[in-house]
């Protein structure tokens, strides 16, 4: 999750690689994210009718942002998942029980990434393993990177907003409900959408 490219080692018969912005450099480090700014979010389809959004509110995670070679760049995202929150306690200890995340059996939903990509302009993509329940799966999330800035802290940060579609049953998450019009009370189809602020180390 950071400046992501391809290496610079194209010959004749590879495409060229995305440019790289030599005020990118500086960028270049170690960067922990601010859960306090950031968001980890997720919009279920209910009922085939509307859609429920919820997030989870304790995460950590760690950027290796590299400027000069994009590509290098790695993201790493620890998530605590009784901490998820849909704005219902009902529906959240729901999600919590064994119908869904079994949070006492499996606390942690992690992302490591394995791949990242500049796609041209702000737009990147990185790949990686997301475990949930156990189970690794690979994920691809499509981000723009949007900026870079010193607050009045003296902190230097990074922003980012992504977005990736999965399907959850491919996690076990196999619970449902079928409605009597015809369909299922939740969707398989889950959207994921991040807004990220990472500070750089010292």
């Amino acid at each position: 999750m950071g400046i992501f490219g391809r290496k610079n080692t194209t010959t004749e018969s590879t495409p060229a690689p995305a440019p790289v912005n030599p005020d990118l450099a500086a960028l270049t480090g170690e960067y922990t994210i601010d859960p306090a700014h950031s968001t980890l979010g997720f919009v279920a389809r209910h009922a085939m009718v509307t859609n429920v959004k919820g997030k989870f509110n304790d995460f950590t995670g760690a950027l290796h942002l590299d400027g000069g070679n994009p590509s290098a760049s790695t993201a790493s995202i620890d998530v605590r998942m009784d901490s998820i929150d849909t704005g219902s306690a009902d529906r959240d200890g729901h999600l919590k029980s064994a119908d869904f995340f079994k949070t006492d059996e499996f606390p942690e939903m992690t992302f490591r990434s394995t791949k990242a990509e500049a796609l041209g302009g702000a737009d990147y993509r990185i790949t990686g393993d997301l475990t949930i329940l156990g189970v690794t799966k690979p994920l691809t999330i499509d981000l723009e990177f949007n900026g870079s800035a010193k607050d009045p802290f003296g902190n230097e940060r990074v922003g980012f907003e992504g977005k990736a579609e999965i399907l959850r049953s491919e996690w076990g998450l196999t619970w449902n409900a079928a409605l009597e019009t015809g369909g299922f009370l939740v969707s398989d189809k889950i959207k994921l959408n991040f807004d990220i602020s990472a500070i750089k180390k010292a």
